[in-house]
């Protein structure tokens, strides 16, 4: 089985030609070829690359370029605008260009908090009808994605990072699972799943983080292996721990049996996003 990041981004350095809208924590930059790079010195076969929001907004055209050049290694995924009544026919054109895999909802202070509004839903109803998981980030608004699930029944909503506040530098919150009552009652929803991305940047202790098993085991129980994604979350965790650890974390924890490791760190992702990998 194929190993599979869930979630990982690549940006160019912020120039004129390609300005960046704002900032996210990591390096200047990190190319479609450094990514590549770092995947295959740990044993990634390939990954979602999710085009960041912070710095290209709903723009996907870098993330484009890197699948070109890189066939085969990457799934596409990127920001939608959900006050953009053309959204739909967004959604239209983004899931007939070669590599897409989904979309993404940022559930910032933009979007509205209403789980009947118009854009959210033409974003879900788009993206059922392509098939195409929208993934959320949906932090501090659990309570909305159960709502909006139950109400596109026939769309995979997928939560990225746990949907746990992360933190960005190390040390992590006191109380970093605080919220994970409130995600293990999203496991309810058949067509939510849950992106295992990031956990390690909540643990308290060092490598190989085994203070993070107890509670991800109660996700583990809640939604089943076959509704759960490992990712990395590269480059935001970048201040916390290096790619490397981000793998061997999941790789060396003998808190998981061969067959669960193997859905959890790709086979589920395979099969909810209809995506594998294939290296040239």
């Amino acid at each position: 089985m194929p190993i599979i990041d869930s979630q990982v981004h690549t940006y160019q350095k912020n120039t004129p030609t390609r300005p960046w809208a704002g900032f996210l924590h990591g390096p200047d930059s990190v190319t479609g070829d450094e990514m590549v790079a770092a995947m295959d010195a740990v044993g990634v076969d390939g990954a979602l690359l999710v085009s960041p929001f912070a710095m290209y907004r709903f723009d996907g055209s870098y993330a484009l370029e890197v699948f070109e050049k890189h066939p085969g290694r990457f799934g596409l995924i990127k920001p939608v605008d959900t006050s953009d009544p053309a959204v739909g026919d967004v959604i239209d054109v983004w899931a007939a260009t070669p590599g897409t895999v989904g979309v993404r909802i940022m559930m910032n202070d933009s979007v509205s908090e209403d789980p009947a509004d118009p854009g959210i839903n033409r974003v879900l109803t788009a993206a059922a009808r392509h098939a195409i998981p929208v993934n959320i980030l949906a932090w501090g608004r659990l309570e909305q994605a159960a709502a909006m699930a139950a109400r596109n029944p026939n769309t995979r909503i997928v939560i990225d990072h746990l949907g746990l506040r992360q933190p960005f530098e190390p040390p992590a919150p006191p109380n970093p699972w605080g919220e994970l009552p409130k995600l293990l009652a999203l496991a309810a929803h058949d067509n939510i799943a849950v992106k295992i991305s990031g956990a390690c940047t909540l643990a308290h202790q060092p490598f190989p983080y085994k203070d993070i098993w107890d509670p991800l085991f109660r996700i583990f129980d809640a939604f089943g292996f076959g509704r759960c994604l490992w990712g990395t979350d590269w480059t935001r965790a970048v201040g916390v721990l290096s790619y490397a650890q981000g793998v061997d974390a999941f790789q060396v924890t003998d808190r998981l049996s061969d067959s669960d490791r193997a859905a959890l760190m790709g086979g589920s992702l395979a099969k909810l996003y209809n995506w594998s990998p294939t290296k040239t």
